[in-house]
């Protein structure tokens, strides 16, 4: 249980470092940037710590997936990015695998 606990915080972390990635302005501004670069590498921490107990293909696609929608919600209310029919069908097909993996794979039994 602990491991999802990393889990959730390299995904908060990795979003989190996504936003100042945007507000960077490619980098040129220097307080963005730090927290960009400081957020990833915790991000990048907390998932190998998360490593230990969940499977690599599992907890990548529980990364990668939670950290894509999480991503469309602060685009959707930060920068008011209004995400067209098929933006909202792919995030959903996501969602769909992340909940398939979770509820069905035998992956994560150890």
């Amino acid at each position: 249980m602990k491991g999802y606990l990393f889990l959730m915080l390299a995904i908060a972390l990795e979003a989190a470092g996504t936003t100042a990635l945007a507000k960077s302005e490619q980098f040129t501004k220097i307080a963005p940037t730090a927290a960009t670069l400081a957020a990833y590498a915790v991000s990048f921490y907390f998932l190998s710590l998360a490593l230990k107990t969940i499977p690599v293909g599992v907890a990548y696609a529980i990364w990668s997936g939670v950290g894509i929608v999480l991503i469309g919600v602060i685009g959707f209310f930060v920068f008011r990015q209004i995400p067209d029919a098929a933006a909202i069908v792919g995030i959903a097909l996501i969602v769909s695998g992340v909940a398939v993996i979770n509820l069905f794979s035998k992956t994560l039994a150890h």
